[in-house]
């Protein structure tokens, strides 16, 4: 029978333990240049974030003002959703790769403003909907679409956790979101307030793992405006939803 001595780790093995321990990288803190390379690109990422966002509400004054809106409107009732949704889709995985691989600040920002653009028309019919439903509808959701979107990332910066663990229901999340879509417009299953909810939910686990992404500065060194393409498509998610809510609250 083996001897209890035989059983434990050799000298050699219990030295090589200990040089692993302490050969292992320790974190070390940031240094000045470091750490202001880091703040330039987060504050660039959500300067571009708020410019986004007042382009986009521009974009959909002048098209209301305009009267142009109210034609855009009644031409998507006359095309089934699903191809307009299909068009979108395309049209936002182009504008998205321009925005991370293009290297010209030009292709970028062309990326950036190609979806705003999509985003813009495609919101047309849902606020052309909420605007004639009652007045102040779209003002309610846009504040607390601001205000959920501001909370969370409060909550990425200060619990300065990675939210790498939301990575598969994310991934997972917009699967299932995209096949119970398609399933509404070819079959006719009724997506309700839960649904709008679930998306809510997954909209805003979203901003705060792209938010987490930005602080650790995980995206590349020029890529400050695809960061903000993403945050800007979750938010622009969040406030479709909370919308929907609301106009179904006001009916």
């Amino acid at each position: 029978m083996a001897s209890a001595a035989s059983c434990l780790p050799s000298r050699p093995r219990l030295v090589w333990y200990r040089l692993r321990v302490t050969t292992q990288p320790l974190a070390r803190p940031l240094t000045p240049g470091a750490k202001t390379s880091r703040a330039s690109f987060i504050t660039r990422a959500y300067v571009h974030l708020f410019g986004a966002i007042v382009v986009f509400v521009a974009f959909e004054v002048a098209l209301f003002k305009s009267g142009v809106a109210a034609r855009i409107a009644g031409a998507m009732r006359q095309v089934p959703w699903a191809l307009i949704l299909g068009a979108f889709l395309i049209v936002a995985w182009l504008a998205t790769r321009m925005a991370y691989r293009v290297k010209t600040p030009a292709g970028q920002y062309a990326g950036l403003g190609l979806y705003i653009v999509a985003k813009g028309l495609i919101f047309v019919p849902l606020l052309f909907h909420a605007n004639r439903l009652a007045s102040g509808v779209i003002e309610q959701a846009a504040q607390v679409t601001i205000l959920g979107a501001a909370g969370l990332t409060w909550v990425a910066f200060v619990s300065r956790n990675d939210f790498s663990s939301l990575r598969p229901f994310l991934y997972w999340g917009g699967v299932i979101a995209l096949v119970l879509i398609l399933a509404s417009l070819f079959f006719g299953l009724h997506l309700g307030t839960w649904f709008s909810v679930a998306m809510i939910a997954l909209s805003g686990a979203s901003i705060l793992y792209d938010t987490a992404k930005i602080r650790r500065r995980s995206f590349g060194g020029r890529q400050h405006v695809g960061a903000a393409l993403s945050l800007f498509a979750s938010v622009g998610m969040m406030f479709w939803y909370v919308l929907r809510i609301t106009s179904r609250l006001r009916r």
